[in-house]
């Protein structure tokens, strides 16, 4: 059994949801001896060079980075080797090759957002909330060949909100995620850790995959229950959120609408699927296979985030402005 401060440890990961996890192993005393993440890239209108978010952590704390384009470049590999890790860990980052994540002694080791073997993919956050699950959590496990597929170290539990959106869970379970990676590094620390073969941990034969998602596939499709639109647009809230076609047939062109925020009402019955109702002032409202939606927080094309009031005190609204059931006229 190591030491804390002679278990070397390398991190890799990217985004926010990482650095929470790279911020406990720190303020816990872990000897972190690089870090791996993604090349800085440009981003904004001003196309103005960006680091990733655990860059810019590792680099506030004086760990050495490394930005690989490619981890199976030698010249890569060479410099990872040197760090001498004995574990590594993965949150929020790409594939590993075989050479990398089989390169310290007491392995590799990813934390997932997801009560793996459930939602395995890029996107289990979303899915998770898209699909009414009423529970979720974050699971540690071993790299092998597949994605997701490895041996199960540890798992934690979450419940979900019926009102939660994708933001609200993702930072539950970034602090989740954080104290799991802890306990599952000094199981490995302590020699305690057992790994289990995912099949062990499935209650269900139906797997649910969490796919990448993209813009087409955050397209609200009107011609559904109500209750099935409403974890649409919070499971998609507020990245990448939920969108639709605004037609008002005084312009030539529909234009997008974003929607962060929704509830579920009664309808009125008269109304066709798709279209919507509102008062011009303090509601705006889509009607739905069975109830309706009511839109409390937008973006249009081109325009900021804003409460429906505010929309629909700038936005000339008339009887001739309907939405898209499913796709663009």
């Amino acid at each position: 059994m190591k030491n804390r401060e002679d278990l070397r440890i390398v991190f890799m990961g990217t985004p926010e949801f990482a650095v929470s996890s790279l911020d406990a192993l720190y303020n816990n005393g872990y000897n972190i001896v690089g870090v791996i993440t993604t090349a800085d890239k440009k981003a904004g209108r001003g196309k103005k060079l960006q680091i990733s978010a655990v860059k810019k952590y590792a680099q506030e704390k004086q760990i050495k980075v490394l930005t690989p384009l490619n981890l199976k470049d030698p010249g890569f590999l060479i410099e990872l080797q040197a760090l001498k890790a004995d574990l590594q860990i993965v949150v929020a980052f790409r594939m590993l090759p075989k050479q990398v994540w089989d390169m310290p002694l007491m392995g590799t080791f990813n934390l997932h957002a997801s009560l793996l073997p459930q939602y395995r993919g890029a996107a289990p956050i979303n899915y998770a909330i898209i699909n009414g699950e009423k529970q979720t959590g974050v699971t540690t496990f071993l790299l092998d060949q597949k994605i997701d597929t490895g041996k199960i170290i540890k798992q934690e539990r979450c419940d979900i909100s019926s009102t939660e959106t994708a933001g609200g869970l993702h930072d539950k379970l970034m602090l989740l995620g954080a104290q799991l990676v802890i306990e599952t590094v000094e199981l490995i620390r302590q020699d305690k850790a057992i790994a289990v073969d995912q099949e062990g941990f499935s209650d269900t034969i139906q797997l649910k995959t969490a796919s990448k998602i993209y813009k087409d596939d955050c397209l609200i499709n009107w011609n559904q229950d109500a209750k099935i639109i409403y974890n649409f647009i919070r499971g998609l809230s507020p990245y990448p959120a939920a969108w639709t076609y605004l037609n008002n047939k005084s312009q030539k062109e529909a234009i997008t609408m974003k929607i962060y925020a929704a509830s579920i009402v009664e309808s009125i019955n008269n109304i066709e699927i798709g279209n919507i109702y509102s008062d011009g002032k303090n509601y705006l409202r889509v009607k739905t296979m069975d109830h309706s939606i009511d839109i409390l927080e937008l973006q249009l094309q081109g325009k900021k985030r804003m409460p429906v009031a505010d929309f629909l005190r700038g936005f000339q609204y008339n009887t001739n402005l309907t939405y898209s059931t499913s796709s663009k006229p």
